[in-house]
């Protein structure tokens, strides 16, 4: 028998109250426990339900040496535990994209674990079997080419343990500067939002654009509540190779020794540095010494790796020069704050500076919308490029980083079958997004006659997708680390743009060699040709053609005269992956196809990929049975230069829908500085609950006193 509705008016009121309360805790999350803080002025990570944790302390030292076109780096990673617990510690670190990473050591006091390369799922079902049985055991894994994590378990109280990672990694060669990257903070990313539920009747719901976001964030720290945490200490032995000019760095102050006319000792002036921003050292060969040799091999498991660099002349004959229409994209969410929107702006400005009356251009710009200031392109006059800078001026970094939908905007092209025009983006960015392959497969099947030149802003740009992005757009990418940089890095590259590029490249071996890259990039004036190649022997030649201006380009490597390097071998693997990787996005290779050749490159070579991981383990026990382990994700500096507001700040629609705010009210940062952890698993569906319940039996208690008055 149904009942009429029972009106509010009339029932007690604190009746109503306490349901509704706890209705709207659930759904809205508890505020932090509070508890006493273990230790006087330590980091502690706050958990749901849990008393806080004392973080693990870490340090870092990177130890590098560069020979000639490759680099060998040893990166240790201290984590200490000052707490009375036992402590699993997961940090989440940056690496070059281009990184092979071969090997890792677990070393606990005098004992060193040497870790073996499995199956990405097998090696993690072996360090949580580890994890229980209270061993000791490391684990790392890749979440993308260019971004990590170390999982340490069962750090006992007061100890500290050492992580010891290596990799090999290319030298980039640029206009005759060398340059090596070495990032320290993995940057806050911002991932867009999963689709929405749907029902069966609409069909399968679209996937996650970003399958893995938890894999990919960490707590990050407030920069006006906390001074900088995890310290670096590094050293560089270059040996070039050649006579070397100038040593610099655009991003530390260094101290530079002179060993020899070829050999330098780098060290960072002011000792240990806080992880908050890329290190980058560049170097440029002495006057009239320009090395000779671009030709280099190494003896690998019973056959032979090759590597050449060669950069095609700089002297060719001029070709006409083109019309363009150029577009320019600019990032203007929260993670561009602070110095980034500026360089970005001042980047732009000087593009449109450089447009000639011929050309046509349109801006946009984007954050978790996008805008296009003129419909279609317009003629580069005084009028359009005025508005378009004053529009550049009015920008303001805030929100999310919404990628793709200005890409696609960018990419489509109005007039595709217009003949003698060049068409070109320049897409200014920090590449602060994880939604990377929804980024590259947009360009692969939409980049049609377009050529993407990708310009990464900031102290800490997402080096991965900015470089990929821009090889499968055939263009080129720049990095602008500081507003000093602007003038002179912008010049470099849109002298690029109006240069002729370099077309109908091909490379060719005499004898039977397996060569990356599978199809060789468009270039422009300058720029180094890179093939790599394993062989049963380096014997033969390579030819290299193409066509620079108009004019036939060739030139004969003779491989017998190849120099001896190390590492090359890791170098090639590495390149067949990421080969296998672009022929996945681009349709050449479906999903199984690409898995099987890189599953075999990784465990042949030892590599760390995303599906094969390093696992340390000891063979003893060293938890007591019964006691239990806790465990945190250690926090991250935000990149130097971040408006941490701009990004974490000002809830509301501008606010990412990932991006969260990390630290406790500034009344108790003094006590002890915190972050929370990430809230994954939280009751809020049995709290929930639990106030409808209690809402319902109110109702029906008032309803029963109603009716015996």
């Amino acid at each position: 028998m149904s009942h009429p509705p029972i009106p509010s008016r009339g029932l007690p009121r604190n009746l109503l109250i306490g349901p509704l309360v706890a209705v709207v805790v659930a759904f809205f999350g508890s505020p932090p426990a509070r508890a006493e803080e273990p230790g006087s002025g330590a980091l502690v990570l706050r958990r749901e339900g849990a008393a806080p944790v004392e973080a693990p302390r870490l340090r870092a030292d990177a130890a590098i040496t560069v020979s000639g076109p490759t680099a060998r780096a040893t990166i240790t990673q201290a984590f200490r535990n000052t707490t009375s617990e036992w402590v699993e510690g997961t940090y989440l670190f940056p690496l070059p994209e281009d990184a092979a990473v071969d090997s890792m050591k677990l070393v606990i006091g005098d004992r060193v674990i040497v870790a073996d390369i499995r199956e990405r799922q097998a090696a993690r079902r072996a360090y949580e079997a580890a994890k229980a049985e209270g061993k000791a055991a490391a684990l790392t894994e890749q979440q993308r080419p260019n971004l990590f994590t170390n999982a340490v378990a069962n750090i006992g109280p007061g100890e500290t343990v050492l992580v010891q990672i290596t990799y090999q990694q290319s030298i980039r060669l640029s206009g005759g500067t060398y340059a090596l990257r070495l990032p320290t903070v993995a940057a806050p990313r911002y991932s867009p939002a999963p689709p929405l539920v749907r029902s069966a009747a609409e069909g399968p719901a679209a996937p996650d654009p970003v399958p893995d976001r938890a894999k990919i964030e960490a707590p990050v720290l407030d920069p006006a509540h906390h001074a900088p945490i995890n310290p670096l200490t590094l050293a560089i032995d270059l040996k070039a190779g050649f006579a070397l000019g100038a040593v610099k760095s655009a991003t530390h102050a260094i101290r530079v020794d002179d060993l020899s006319q070829s050999e330098r000792r780098i060290t960072l002036a002011d000792g240990a540095t806080a992880a908050d921003r890329d290190f980058e050292l560049t170097w440029a060969p002495a006057p009239g010494s320009e090395p000779s040799v671009g030709l280099f091999r190494e003896r690998v498991a019973g056959a032979e790796a090759v590597l050449a660099v060669v950069t095609p002349p700089s002297e060719a004959a001029p070709a006409p020069a083109l019309p363009r229409d150029v577009v320019f994209v600019i990032d203007n969410s929260g993670s561009m704050g602070g110095a980034s929107i500026r360089q970005a702006k001042a980047s732009l400005l000087a593009g449109l500076d450089r447009l000639r009356p011929g050309d046509r251009f349109n801006v946009i710009r984007f954050d978790h919308t996008y805008e296009a200031l003129f419909v279609d392109t317009v003629t580069a006059d005084e009028r359009h490029i005025a508005q378009a800078k004053t529009f550049v001026a009015g920008l303001e970094a805030s929100g999310g980083t919404e990628m793709l939908a200005p890409l696609k905007a960018a990419l489509q092209d109005a007039h595709p079958d217009e003949a003698g025009r060049l068409r070109q983006i320049v897409f200014l960015t920090d590449g602060a997004v994880g939604n990377e392959a929804q980024i590259f497969s947009a360009i692969a099947t939409e980049r049609g006659r377009t050529r993407l030149f990708m310009v990464g802003i900031g102290s800490a740009p997402n080096g991965y997708l900015m470089r990929h992005a821009a090889e499968l757009g055939r263009g080129s990418f720049t990095e602008i680390r500081s507003v000093d940089q602007v003038s002179e890095r912008m010049r470099e590259l849109l002298v690029k743009l109006e240069s002729p590029v370099v077309t109908d490249l091909t490379a060719t071996f005499s004898e039977a060699a397996d060569a990356t890259p599978s199809q060789m990039p468009d270039l422009y004036r300058g720029e180094p040709v890179t093939v790599a190649a394993r062989m049963p022997e380096a014997k033969g030649t390579l030819t290299l053609t193409g066509r620079i201006g108009g004019q036939p380009w060739r030139t004969v490597l003779d491989l017998g005269e190849a120099a001896e390097g190390s590492g090359i071998g890791k170098v090639w693997a590495r390149a067949k992956i990421a080969d296998a990787e672009t022929a996945r996005i681009t349709g050449r290779l479906d999903q199984a196809g690409a898995d099987a050749a890189i599953l075999r490159l990784a465990l042949d070579h030892g590599l760390t990929t995303r599906l094969t991981s390093l696992v340390a383990i000891d063979a003893t026990p060293r938890r007591p049975e019964g006691v239990r382990l806790v465990s945190t994700d250690l926090p991250l500096n935000l990149p130097a230069g971040w408006d941490f507001d701009a990004l974490f700040g000002g809830a509301g629609e501008a606010a990412p829908p990932r991006q969260r705010r990390a630290g406790l009210p500034a009344a108790q940062y003094a006590a002890a500085p915190s972050v929370p952890l990430p809230q994954t698993a939280t009751d809020f569906e049995l709290r929930a609950l639990a106030g409808l319940v209690l809402l319902g039996l109110g109702l029906l208690m008032a309803a029963r006193r109603r009716r015996l008055a």
